[in-house]
C-alpha cells in the first residue's frame, strides 16, 4: 500500500471528546469516523486489523469444532417473543414494524435465531454435540455511548452457540471454549485480561465468566485477591465481613432530629457506619410493589445481585407519597410495611448493638441484636464488597480494580430451548430439551483494547499479529531519485511476503514519523540520504526497542528476523 492513495487522514491535535488513548488514536490515526452517537466508519486500517482478529478467532472457533453460520441482523418479533425478551428486554431493543405491519427487531444477541435453526437441523441425538457461530453486525440501542469503540450502539461481533445433551457434557465444552478464549487474547496480543466470575444479566443461565481487560479507564469493577487467586465481577463477588456490633445491649430510643443520613446518625450518636443498619427502598419493576432492602451502614446495595435473586429488574423508589414508611428513620425493629417487601442483607447476620431508624421522625434505636430482636430475619447476599473486605475463600483482604470487558461465556442452560420447545430424540426414542451454552467477543471493542494494552506517547503500537501492516517504510527526501528507488525497490521485495506500507509522500520527515507511530507497524525502515551515504538503511521497531543500521541488501533479511521475534 502507497500512502499517497491511503484514504483517511492523520490528525496531530487530542480530540476535544476523547479521554482514551484507544479513542484518541483511532481518531487522530484515520482509523474510525463518527456517524451517529455510537455507530461509526471503519477506514483501512481498522478494518484491516479487525479481518486479522476475526481470522484467529475463526481458527480458534474451528479447532474447537465450531461451524460458522450467518444469521439476519433483522428478526421477526415472534421469536423473541417465544423466549419472552421481546416484552423482557428494555428500549436497548431496537424494535420497528416492517411495510406490512409486523412488528420486526434489530439482533443485540442471537439466541433466539440459534434456536430457530438448530431445532430444525438437529431433531436426533446423534447430533449432538455441535456449536455454531457467526461473526456479525449487532444493534444494541446503547443509552451512553462512549471512548469510541469501547460502548457503541453497532457493534461486530462474534456469538458462538453451542448444544448438548447433558449439563456434564456442557461442563466439559465451556471449559474447551474457555481455553480457545484464553488463546485468542494471547494471540491478538493483549497482556493482562483475566477471566472472572460474572452475572449472567439478560443472558440467562446460572453460570458465566467475563473477560476483562485490566485498565484505570474501564467501567465495570472487579474484586480481585492477591493471595489466592479469586477473582469476580462486582455484581457476583462474595466477601467475608468480621462482626462489628460488640455486647448486646438493651434497645434504647435516641432523639436524633435531622439525622436521616448515615453520616449524620453517626455524628450524633459517636458511632462507625459499620455499627449501623441502614434502609434503601427500591420499587420492583414486574409488580410495582416497594422493596425494602436493610444493610450494614458502610456497604451499598448491589442491584445486579437483588435482580437475580428477585427475577426482575428493580430502581430507586420516587413515589414517596404513597408509601407509608418513615423516610429518613425507617428501623426494621417492629416495622409495620404493609404491602412492602423487605430483604436482608447478610451482612446483618448475627450483629448485635446496632443504631438504626425508630420508625417516627427524628428519633432512632440504639442496642438492636439481629438475632434476638429479629428472629425471622432470612438474609441474603446482597452488597456490593468494599475494598479491604475479607476474601471468602482465603480471609485475606480484597482490592477492587477496573476493567473493561472483551468477551464472555455463559451456561445457558435449557432459557431458550425450552421456551422455544426444541427438542431432539434420544436414544430411546424420547423426547428430550438440549441444553445451551453462548459465547461472545466483541471486535471492534476487542481491536479498541488492544490499542488500549499496546500504545505510547504517539499512538499504538500493534502486535505483529494484528498489525494492519507489518512492514513501513518511511523514504525521506523522497524527490531524490536514488531514495525513491531504494524504497520501492525494498517495497517490492518485502510486500509479497509482509503487510507492507511505502509512505511515498515528499513529506517533512517529522511528518512521515508521526504517522508512522500512528499507523503503528512493528517494524520500520527509513530510507535517508544520510545512510545511503554508507549503503544503509535505518531499522527501527515501533516500541522502540532495536534500532539498527544494515546494508541495504541485507534489510530483507534483517525485517523478516524482527518479525520473526
Amino acid at each position: 500500500m502507497l500512502l499517497s492513495q491511503l484514504l483517511g487522514e492523520r490528525y496531530k491535535e487530542k480530540p476535544s471528546d476523547a479521554t482514551l488513548a484507544s479513542y484518541i488514536y483511532l481518531l487522530r490515526g484515520g482509523y474510525i469516523r463518527q456517524v451517529a452517537n455510537g455507530i461509526f466508519s471503519l477506514l483501512p486500517p481498522a478494518k484491516r486489523a479487525s479481518q486479522k482478529i476475526e481470522k484467529i478467532i475463526r481458527e480458534e472457533m474451528d479447532r474447537v469444532g465450531g461451524q460458522e453460520v450467518l444469521f439476519p441482523v433483522v428478526l421477526p418479533a415472534d421469536l423473541w417473543q417465544e423466549s419472552g425478551r421481546f416484552e423482557s428486554v428494555g428500549s436497548e431493543l431496537l424494535r420497528f414494524k416492517d411495510r406490512f405491519g409486523r412488528d420486526m427487531l434489530l439482533g443485540m444477541t442471537h439466541e433466539e435465531a440459534a434456536v430457530h435453526l438448530a431445532r430444525s437441523e438437529a431433531k436426533s441425538y446423534l447430533k449432538y454435540p455441535f456449536m455454531i457461530y457467526q461473526i456479525q453486525t449487532k444493534f444494541r440501542d446503547e443509552p451512553r455511548p462512549r471512548a469510541g469503540l469501547i460502548r457503541v450502539r453497532e457493534f461486530t461481533m462474534k456469538d458462538a452457540y453451542s448444544f448438548h445433551t447433558s449439563q456434564e457434557d456442557l461442563l466439559r465444552y465451556y471449559d474447551i471454549v474457555h481455553d480457545a478464549y484464553v488463546r485468542i487474547f494471547e494471540r491478538v496480543g493483549m497482556k493482562n485480561v483475566i477471566s472472572i466470575k460474572s452475572d449472567s444479566g439478560m443472558m440467562g443461565g446460572q453460570t458465566a465468566h467475563e473477560f476483562m481487560y485490566l485498565s484505570d479507564g474501564g467501567e465495570d469493577s472487579i474484586v480481585l485477591c492477591d493471595h489466592c487467586g479469586y477473582k469476580a465481577n462486582m455484581e457476583v463477588a462474595a466477601c467475608t465481613l468480621p462482626p462489628v456490633g460488640g455486647a448486646e445491649q438493651p434497645i434504647e430510643e435516641v432523639h436524633t432530629p435531622g439525622a436521616d443520613t448515615i453520616e449524620a446518625l453517626c455524628e450524633v450518636l459517636g458511632v462507625r457506619p459499620e455499627q449501623t443498619m441502614k434502609a434503601t427502598v427500591f420499587t420492583r419493576e414486574d409488580n410495582g410493589q416497594p422493596l425494602l432492602i436493610f444493610i450494614r451502614g458502610d456497604l451499598q446495595v448491589n442491584e445486579a445481585k437483588v435482580k437475580k435473586l428477585l427475577g426482575t429488574d428493580i430502581y430507586p423508589l420516587t413515589d414517596y407519597e404513597n408509601v407509608d414508611l418513615c423516610f429518613g428513620y425507617l428501623g426494621a425493629y417492629q416495622l409495620k410495611a404493609d404491602g412492602v417487601q423487605v430483604l436482608f442483607d447478610q451482612s446483618l447476620k448475627g450483629e448485635t448493638n446496632l443504631a438504626c431508624g425508630a420508625n417516627r421522625p427524628d428519633y432512632h434505636l440504639k442496642g438492636i441484636s439481629v438475632p434476638r430482636d429479629l428472629p425471622d430475619a432470612q438474609f441474603h447476599d446482597l452488597a456490593k464488597v468494599n475494598e479491604g473486605a475479607l476474601c471468602p475463600e482465603c480471609g485475606r483482604p480484597l482490592r477492587i480494580s477496573r476493567g473493561i470487558e472483551v468477551g464472555n461465556i455463559f451456561q445457558l442452560g435449557t432459557k431458550y430451548t425450552k421456551s422455544m420447545n426444541m427438542t431432539y430424540t434420544d436414544e430411546n426414542g424420547k423426547l428430550q430439551t438440549p441444553i445451551m451454552g453462548c459465547y461472545g467477543i466483541g471486535v471492534g471493542r476487542l481491536l479498541a483494547c488492544i490499542i488500549e494494552d499496546n500504545h505510547d506517547d504517539y499512538g499504538p503500537i500493534w502486535p505483529k499479529s494484528v498489525a494492519p501492516w507489518s512492514v513501513h517504510i518511511c523514504a525521506l527526501n523522497n524527490s531524490v531519485e536514488e531514495i525513491r528507488t531504494t524504497a520501492r525497490e525494498l517495497y517490492d521485495r518485502l510486500s509479497p511476503k509482509y503487510d507492507t506500507l511505502l509512505d511515498d509522500r515528499d513529506a517533512a520527515p517529522g511528518v512521515q514519523f508521526a504517522d508512522a507511530d500512528l499507523l503503528g507497524a512493528p517494524v520500520r525502515v527509513i530510507v535517508s540520504k544520510r545512510n545511503l551515504a554508507n549503503g544503509e538503511v535505518e531499522i527501527v521497531t515501533r516500541d522502540k526497542s532495536v534500532q539498527k543500521k544494515v546494508k541495504v541488501a541485507e534489510a530483507e533479511a534483517a525485517v523478516a528476523e524482527l518479525l520473526a521475534e
